[in-house]
């Protein structure tokens, strides 16, 4: 690094941290990435040559689907010993992890050419992981990048009740435990769905595949799903990516990125900051975006390593549950 050059590190670089907070950061502000979005579009109008879907998707989609199925098939005997939690946190859990994601990115439309293809297709990644959401997560999902931050919409929010209970240290670290259940359950609680044939074909469908393993190789291969899925969302280095994203380190950010390694693992959820700027990129292509337009993110805070965020978060007094940017519904009035 030059001399002179400001230090990016949300956690040791230039930027000032934030301090303990009471209540949760309200803004009267809109959230920064449409602006950003249209500026970007102004200064590099080839910036949609970088639209549209990746086709390489869908096979990493049938590889992890398969590495799971195959897990779970060998360890269908093996339940509750140390091989079956080894494998669920070092493979399923990465794995699941990457499902998730990949459910992520084919929600917005991103790995097929048509959107309906994109629907049933989601269906496929959401086998291994036994619970159906694949459907009601696209709904919450984008609300989250329409309306980010906004009270009783964007169901990624930590509610009130969760910033009381879990703002201490043995707080935090229950929350980021089991934060799995949270991001599961919470959504149903703040804003319920109105129920589509989507949701009915992804429960049919999804039932229906876990039938089907239970009718051919037992309980075991069920139970490992599960738990690769619960650690995937617990103390898991990839699962430190749901609080690196939007819980607010350093004053006046409430979005960051990461350029580090586990993106790999992570279809580029990492680059986070690109994303939310342009929901319609590809995770191929959005270090592509950074690099086409540098001056809109060079100077950004970000995060240098995921499980930092995570210890940082449990262990540093000054950030917990109340770290998150919350607007209120804009009335008729404003």
């Amino acid at each position: 690094m030059g001399k002179g050059q400001k230090k990016l590190s949300v956690f040791g670089g230039d930027f000032p941290r934030t301090k303990k907070l009471s209540d949760f950061i309200w803004s009267a502000e809109d959230e920064p990435h449409r602006s950003r979005r249209e500026a970007i579009r102004k200064a590099h109008p080839e910036v949609k040559n970088l639209f549209g879907y990746e086709p390489k998707t869908k096979w990493i989609v049938l590889a992890l689907v398969a590495l799971q199925l195959s897990c779970g098939y060998l360890l269908r005997d093996m339940a509750w010993t140390w091989q079956f939690w080894l494998t669920a946190y070092v493979v399923g859990a990465t794995t699941t992890q990457a499902l998730f994601l990949a459910i992520h990115e084919i929600t917005h439309g991103l790995a097929f050419e048509k959107f309906w293809v994109n629907r049933v297709f989601n269906m496929l990644p959401n086998i291994p992981i036994v619970i159906p959401y694949a459907a009601t997560f696209k709904g919450y999902h984008l609300e989250h990048h329409k309306m980010q931050g906004l009270q009783g919409v964007d169901t990624d929010l930590p509610t009130a009740l969760e910033g009381k209970l879990f703002n201490s240290f043995l707080g935090k670290l229950f929350f980021c435990i089991f934060q799995i259940f949270f991001y599961a359950l919470r959504p149903g609680i703040v804003r319920a769905q109105t129920l589509t044939k989507w949701h009915a074909l992804n429960w049919g469908f999804q039932l229906t595949s876990n039938y089907l393993v239970y009718k051919a190789f037992g309980w075991g291969p069920i139970f490992y799903f599960l738990a690769s899925a619960f650690l995937a969302g617990s103390l898991h280095p990839c699962a430190s990516h749901f609080i690196a994203e939007h819980y607010v380190f350093v004053e006046e950010w409430e979005t960051y990125s990461y350029y580090g390694p586990l993106n790999a693992l992570c279809f580029n959820v990492g680059y986070h900051n690109e994303h939310h700027d342009f929901p319609n990129i590809a995770w191929t292509k959005l270090p592509l975006l950074r690099k086409m337009a540098p001056e809109f993110y060079e100077n950004l805070p970000q995060h240098k390593s995921w499980p930092l965020v995570l210890w940082k978060f449990i262990f540093d007094s000054n950030v917990g549950m109340y770290n998150r940017v919350k607007r209120q519904p804009k009335t008729k009035s404003t």
